[in-house]
């Protein structure tokens, strides 16, 4: 198993575990009785705006570009009615984290997001409470929603530049000019954010070592507090498909290479994508947020909820028109009180999610809290923990076992070596509309 990963790199990015192509249709849970012996004192908000200005070659988020004003206004009109239905049949007491996704929430007017942030109060949750991410494009950011977003309590902006060369953002299907990303980061460094995230891509069409670094270079020079490089995946029905591009892949090379100038520049490494500044300090809240262990509330959609034993959203697809009829389906929608699309997870597969998780994260896999909570040894369940460990790619120390420098390098090569059988045959058997 560990050959494979050593010869097979990027096999796909685990950032959540069972994939959304796992998910199938429900036979209607009712939303009272499925979160009724959930923990609802440190859960995570997320809300999704499935709206941008523009829609990437590489993209294949559930978004659509430009939406018609009114399509915007009565989406809002019902996530209210949707957060009226969760503080109803689920009453959360506290949350721990909150991210504001999508698409691009920035593409909203002020007099929207003023409208969003209403409905995301009448939840219950305080953005200044907790860690609290918004996600903007240079295109989307102005002086106006900066200023709205740092009076909300906004401590984390997250913005896509993907490149500082033209050419590289062009041959990803972004028609981007630089003096407008200079001019968002010089705006954003006049607000008190207390991280400024920056998302780069590598592995771009004619692409070099040198115009990689380049980019590196220059989120390095703004000073931003975290970093996000991602390996360019080519996935199915999205626009760089057409573009018929092949060359090397000098993926992992231009990785190792840029995460070396990060570390040499202050910034330590968190995951294989993510990279902080030394010192970055999080508003601490009564009892942080768990991936693991704690649930997640998604408005709107696209988004996504969990549960210990239950993964659930509305419909997911990539192509405009089918994006477009799943949130007229929402928009549509006479109530929220059940669940109809998702995922039931068994006891193994909530065990396998809290090992993935875990391991591929900074914090390591607790091997202890594992057994308290499943009653079994994780290093004897799951034997490649162990190849890891022999293999120089993990290591266990007071009882956790975290990534080496070395297994970090191979996360997009972990995570999905350690999905199951029945999951990977579901997201074989996925028909992406």
């Amino acid at each position: 198993m560990v050959k494979t990963i050593f010869n097979n790199i990027y096999e796909g990015y685990a950032y959540s575990y069972p994939h959304k192509h796992s998910y199938r249709r429900l036979n209607n849970l009712q939303l009272p009785l499925l979160w009724k012996e959930e923990r609802k004192d440190a859960l995570f908000l997320y809300v999704h705006l499935p709206f941008c200005e523009m829609r990437c070659g590489f993209c294949n988020l559930f978004t659509i570009a430009n939406p018609q004003s009114d399509m915007v206004d009565a989406y809002l009109q019902t996530l209210e009615r949707e957060t009226m239905a969760i503080k109803a049949h689920i009453a959360p007491q506290a949350f721990g984290q909150m991210a504001v996704g999508g698409g691009t929430p920035a593409f909203l007017q002020p007099h929207q997001l003023e409208k969003l942030f209403t409905i995301i109060r009448k939840l219950g949750a305080r953005p200044e409470d907790m860690p609290s991410s918004f996600e903007v494009s240079p295109a989307t950011v102005t002086r106006e929603k900066l200023r709205l977003l740092n009076e909300q309590g906004i401590d984390r902006i997250s913005m896509g530049v993907q490149s500082f060369v033209e050419t590289e953002v062009k041959a990803l299907g972004r028609p981007q000019k630089n003096n407008e990303v200079y001019a968002a980061l010089d705006l954003l460094k006049q607000y008190p954010f207390q991280t400024v995230n920056i998302d780069l891509i590598y592995g771009a069409y004619a692409q070099t070592l040198n115009s990689w670094l380049h980019s590196v270079q220059e989120v390095i020079r703004y000073d931003v507090e975290e970093v996000f490089m991602y390996p360019l995946y080519v996935r199915p029905l999205t626009g760089i498909t057409k573009l018929e591009q092949q060359q090397e892949d000098n993926r992992f090379i231009f990785y190792r290479e840029a995460k070396q100038l990060l570390l040499s520049s202050g910034y330590r490494q968190v995951s294989m994508r993510m990279f902080r500044k030394e010192g970055l300090i999080h508003k601490q809240t009564a009892r942080s947020y768990s991936c693991q262990e704690d649930g997640m509330i998604g408005l709107g959609a696209g988004a996504r909820s969990y549960t210990r034993s239950v993964h659930y959203s509305s419909e997911y697809a990539v192509a405009r028109h089918n994006i477009r009829s799943i949130i007229e389906k929402y928009i549509a929608k006479p109530h929220f009180n059940e669940v109809d699309y998702g995922i039931e997870l068994n006891k193994e597969e909530q065990q396998r999610r809290f090992v993935i998780k875990s391991v591929l994260h900074g914090t390591g896999l607790n091997l202890n809290r594992y057994s308290t909570l499943y009653g079994n040894d994780a290093m004897q369940q799951y034997p490649l923990l162990q190849e890891l460990v022999t293999a120089g790619m993990a290591l266990v120390q007071n009882g956790i076992l975290r990534l080496t420098e070395h297994g970090i390098d191979h996360s997009d090569a972990i995570g999905p070596a350690l999905y199951s059988t029945p999951i990977k045959q579901l997201i074989t058997e996925f028909e992406l509309q």
